[in-house]
């Protein structure tokens, strides 16, 4: 079922750059934009996938969800052909091709996980993390850089996962620092990833984002909070996050994730 949740996740986020892109092309400006029911739908919806994939994540790995939602780019480049009649490369058929084999894979690869139970100092530096992010965000788009703003960004958001597998909603969950930080980062990614978008080429940035919002935090889901692979699976995992990551890259530059922006 989670791993339903992640890929609904998944899905969610490629349908939803298409349809604002669908309604930002048929408005003439800004605020007809935000009152284009193509583009609120995609709002709503990348919404509901954020919220499913932290559902997700309460279960699987975070190697696992994060990879999976490294796929949304296959869905948005498919999505797009279909709705946009964006141009599809053979290389973007091949990366969807690879990405859609290695999630497979992935899923084959994550063995059973226990809920994750960090240590209060750990917690607690999670926590204290969205202070440099922050700063480093806000550094990154005060100096131009908007690659930089978009690995940042990728940071922001992997803190926001790792976040949403540690933490746990008790009934006193508003009092859980994990919970703000969170949001924190979450926010922190949002403004960072739409800046770097305003002033950069959409596939630097996001390539970029993707990579570190999948590397970086799958690498601390391992080391922080004992995520696992079945075993014997450990070549199999590493294979499939860093076939996805790939594929991933080359989806940034496609044409149609370009129309999708």
């Amino acid at each position: 079922m989670s791993l339903l949740l992640a890929l609904a996740a998944a899905f969610g986020y490629g349908v939803a750059s298409v349809l604002q892109a669908s309604g930002a092309r048929r408005s003439p400006g800004m605020l007809q934009t935000l009152r284009a029911p193509a583009y609120l739908t995609g709002i709503c919806l990348d919404l509901v996938s954020w919220l499913l994939s932290l559902a997700a994540l309460r279960v699987l790995p975070v190697y696992q969800v994060q990879a999976v939602l490294a796929g949304s780019l296959a869905v948005t480049v498919v999505a797009a052909r279909v709705m946009l009649k964006a141009r599809l490369r053979g290389r973007d058929v091949a990366a969807v091709a690879v990405t859609v084999v290695a999630l497979a894979a992935l899923a084959a690869a994550a063995g059973p996980q226990v809920p994750a139970a960090p240590p209060t100092a750990i917690r607690l530096a999670l926590a204290l993390a969205t202070v440099p992010v922050a700063l480093a965000g806000w550094a990154a788009a005060r100096r131009g850089a908007p690659n930089l703003a978009g690995a940042v960004a990728g940071l922001a958001f992997g803190g926001a996962a790792l976040c949403a597998r540690a933490v746990g909603f008790s009934g006193a969950f508003l009092l859980e620092p994990l919970v703000w930080a969170l949001a924190v980062f979450g926010v922190t990614g949002m403004l960072l990833y739409a800046h770097a978008l305003e002033h950069g080429q959409v596939g630097p940035v996001t390539a970029l984002l993707w990579i570190v919002e999948v590397i970086v935090p799958s690498a601390a889901g391992v080391l922080l909070f004992g995520d696992d692979v079945r075993t014997g699976w450990a070549p199999v995992a590493v294979t499939a996050v860093t076939a996805t990551v790939a594929a991933a890259a080359v989806l940034a530059h496609a044409p149609a994730t370009a129309a999708a922006q």
